[in-house]
C-alpha cells in the first residue's frame, strides 16, 4: 500500500520546497503541483508533492494516519475524528471523493 504524507511548505526553492510534516523535514520536488507558497499543504509521496491540499484535508489525512498508527500499535483510539471515514461513506460520497463525475 502506498501512503502519502501531508506536509506543510516552509521554504520554496526552484523546482523544490522544504516542508514539515509528521515529525519529518524533507526537501521535495514540486513539479506536479505548480506554484506553492510557504504555509501551503501538499500530499507527499517518495519526496514528491503529488497534490495541493486544503488545511482541512491535511488534518483529515493526519487524523486517519493517527488512527492507523494506533491500530498497528494495538492502542485504543478515539474514533470520533470529526469527518466520515471512507468505510462509513455512501457509494455516491465515495465516488465523489475519488473524483467521479456527479450523476
Amino acid at each position: 500500500m502506498c501512503i502519502g504524507i501531508p506536509m506543510q511548505i516552509s521554504r520554496i526553492e526552484p523546482g523544490h520546497a522544504q516542508c514539515l510534516g509528521r515529525g519529518q523535514t524533507r526537501r521535495i520536488n514540486t513539479a506536479l503541483v505548480g506554484r506553492l507558497q510557504p504555509g501551503d499543504w501538499v500530499l507527499v509521496f517518495i519526496d514528491s508533492a503529488q497534490e495541493l491540499l486544503s488545511p482541512e484535508r491535511a488534518q483529515e489525512i493526519n487524523a486517519t494516519l493517527d488512527l492507523m498508527e494506533a491500530a498497528l500499535q494495538g492502542e485504543a483510539h478515539d474514533l470520533s475524528v470529526g469527518f466520515a471515514l471512507p468505510s462509513a461513506m455512501s457509494q455516491a460520497d465515495m465516488a465523489a471523493l475519488c473524483g467521479a463525475p456527479h450523476p
